[in-house]
């Protein structure tokens, strides 16, 4: 059933599962802002501090693939529901936690919920929206959900400063619980109530055998990889206490670049759904472009002599603000690639790629702080030594892009063998259209 037969309904599962994703966005993001606050608390160094985030993140990618299966067999619904009730448990371990350990296992829990959240979400965009305009919704709908940072970086952070750890913690728990609420009474899994689902566990996972051995769904995975990992660094842990400490930048100041890098998404987002939709066989340049946009901020920042100016912390935050609706591309590859009964267990193995990247810098850049904090004696988040840390985001994101770049000869080749089509490189194509466009106009002329 398309958007026009479902009328409202269609939209008002939107709206829901949209507001759960930002639910789940907001509970990942809140130790981004709180890491100061954690430090502190825990009295512990950079690189168990990272522990927080990075076992978060490892929880969230290891299940992503299970949580696919489970979609694909219970449908969105439940799934969703259920981790809207383990971040709610998570938040509440983490709020009342005194020693590392504790916080840690809060942490997993709210990873494993998250889990949950955006491939389910993904799955009811699919179910109730017709193929043409799966692209759009899905940036609107990764964009809205990160408005779940904003809430994060601002009124959460405000709540931090005036009532607390745990007061603050709480209050995130307390969004939770109405996730799970909305997701009980708005979700509906598809049209008319049927699934569409692969009926049984084995058919799930044969499903899901199918889905990882085509091209295009690792394809989406190295594109996930690459295009979101520095981002999600940079605002679930390591962002602020740059920002706070290294930079030293107010803490308003470092909420508002992380707001910019959310807002961001609502520009260029919609811009990349409209693009990936006219332009399917295109849609691994507008990979590599927002990669090399990327490449080109960090490395004006990390190079620069001192403290980088506002002007070019705006130009960074901005470029991982594109990396998030860029890595959406993944999911799009995994769509046109798989069957519906399969999209499931293929969307997660794309979500595994940018978290994987992201808990495998993360713990690299609170190892980095450590090493030089030991080796030199300076401060532990001085700016040189964030500088040097951040680095080792070129190793990761340049290995994923030598894969997305193998994955994608190898899917071209065969497109080529198995429909005719060959898509070439991206000059070739320029140069056939002005070709085209002169004997066009030569042949109007007379």
């Amino acid at each position: 059933m398309n958007a026009a037969r479902a009328g409202t309904r269609a939209w008002v599962v939107f709206g829901a599962a949209t507001a759960a994703y930002l639910s789940a966005v907001t509970q990942r993001s809140t130790l981004g802002v709180a890491g100061v606050a954690a430090a502190h608390r825990f009295d512990t160094s950079a690189a168990a501090l990272s522990t927080l985030g990075v076992v978060q993140l490892a929880v969230y990618a290891a299940l992503q693939i299970p949580v696919g299966v489970l979609v694909d067999r219970f449908g969105p619904r439940a799934v969703i529901a259920v981790g809207a009730l383990l971040m709610a448990a998570g938040q509440v371990t983490v709020a009342t936690s005194e020693v590392l350990p504790v916080a840690v296992l809060g942490r997993m829990l709210v990873g494993a919920g998250d889990a949950t959240t955006f491939v389910a979400a993904l799955r009811l965009v699919n179910a109730w929206f017709p193929p043409a305009r799966v692209p759009v919704l899905s940036q609107w709908l990764g964009n809205l959900g990160q408005l779940g940072q904003v809430l994060s970086a601002v009124p959460f952070a405000a709540l931090l400063g005036l009532q607390g750890w745990t007061t603050a913690f709480l209050g995130a728990a307390g969004l939770s619980g109405i996730a799970f609420v909305v997701a009980l009474v708005l979700l509906v899994d598809a049209p008319g109530g049927v699934r569409g689902a692969s009926g049984d566990l084995r058919g799930a996972l044969r499903a899901l055998r199918s889905a990882l051995a085509r091209r295009g769904t690792r394809l989406g995975f190295w594109a996930h990889f690459t295009t979101q990992s520095s981002g999600v660094v940079f605002a679930l842990l390591w962002g602020y206490p740059f920002l706070v400490s290294a930079v030293g930048l107010s803490r308003p100041a470092a909420s508002a670049l992380l707001t910019l890098q959310v807002l961001t998404g609502f520009v260029v987002g919609p811009l990349l759904g409209g693009l990936t939709a006219r332009f399917p066989f295109r849609r691994s340049n507008l990979v590599l472009t927002i990669v090399l946009g990327l490449g080109v901020a960090w490395t004006l920042v990390l190079l620069w002599p001192g403290p980088p100016p506002v002007a070019l912390l705006v130009l960074l935050v901005v470029a991982m603000g594109a990396g998030g609706p860029a890595s959406q591309i993944g999911f799009d590859y995994a769509r046109t690639y798989n069957p519906p009964e399969g999209l499931g267990g293929a969307s997660g193995f794309v979500n595994v790629g940018g978290f994987t990247a992201s808990f495998t810098m993360m713990f690299l850049i609170g190892f980095l702080l450590d090493l030089q904090h030991g080796a030199s004696g300076a401060p532990l988040y001085s700016l040189g030594a964030f500088k040097a840390a951040f680095s080792v985001q070129y190793v990761i994101v340049g290995g994923g892009v030598v894969g997305f770049w193998l994955t994608r000869r190898l899917a071209r080749r065969d497109l080529l063998r198995d429909t005719g089509v060959d898509v070439g490189p991206l000059w070739r194509a320029f140069r056939h259209r002005a070709v085209r466009r002169t004997a066009e106009r030569d042949r109007d002329t007379p």
